[in-house]
C-alpha cells in the first residue's frame, strides 16, 4: 500500500458512494486507476466491508450502553474464553464487542429500545453467565463522535 492508496482510502471511507472520478480528481488519478486500486484493497482485506451507517435512535433504538465486563478465573482456560466470545457476539443487542487488556476483559456496546430492554438483556445474558464475575454499565448521554474515519 502506497501513499496514493492511503489518500484514496481517506476519501473513500468518508463516503463509499462517491464516484471514482471524484476521488481520482482529488488524488491525481483516472477513475479507472482508482477503481483498480480499490479492487486490490478489497482483495487484500484492507477494505473489509462497505456498509450503511444507520441512525439507531431513528430506528427505535435510542439507548446505548457501554458495558465493561470482567470474567472470573474459571473463564480463563482457552476453550471457555472462546465460548464467552461467541456467546457475546451472538447477541443481537451487542453492536460491538472488544476483548481488551487491563483490569477488564471485555467492553461491549449494547443498543436497545429502552432501559427496560437493556435490563432484560442483563438478566438474560450477563447475570446467568457463570463466567461473568462483574460488569459495569455506562449509559451514553450523547454521542459526540462515532464511526469516525481512520487517521490516514
Amino acid at each position: 500500500m502506497d501513499a496514493l492508496d492511503r489518500r484514496i482510502l481517506a476519501l473513500y471511507q468518508r463516503d463509499v458512494r462517491q464516484p471514482a472520478g471524484r476521488i481520482g480528481a482529488a488524488v491525481g488519478l483516472s477513475a479507472a486507476a482508482v477503481q483498480r486500486r480499490l479492487k486490490r484493497l478489497r482483495e487484500a482485506g484492507v477494505i473489509r466491508a462497505e456498509v450503511a451507517r444507520l441512525d439507531a435512535a431513528r430506528l427505535g433504538l435510542p439507548v446505548t450502553c457501554l458495558v465493561s465486563l470482567t470474567l472470573g478465573a474459571a473463564a480463563t482456560p482457552r476453550g471457555q474464553l472462546a465460548r464467552v466470545k461467541r456467546e457475546l457476539a451472538a447477541q443481537p443487542e451487542v453492536e460491538s464487542c472488544y476483548h481488551v487488556t487491563g483490569a477488564l476483559d471485555f467492553v461491549l456496546v449494547v443498543v436497545t429500545p429502552s432501559l427496560e430492554r437493556y435490563t432484560e438483556f442483563v438478566r438474560r445474558v450477563l447475570e446467568p453467565n457463570p463466567h461473568v464475575a462483574r460488569f459495569d454499565t455506562h449509559v451514553v448521554l450523547e454521542t459526540v463522535k462515532a464511526d469516525g474515519p481512520l487517521p490516514l
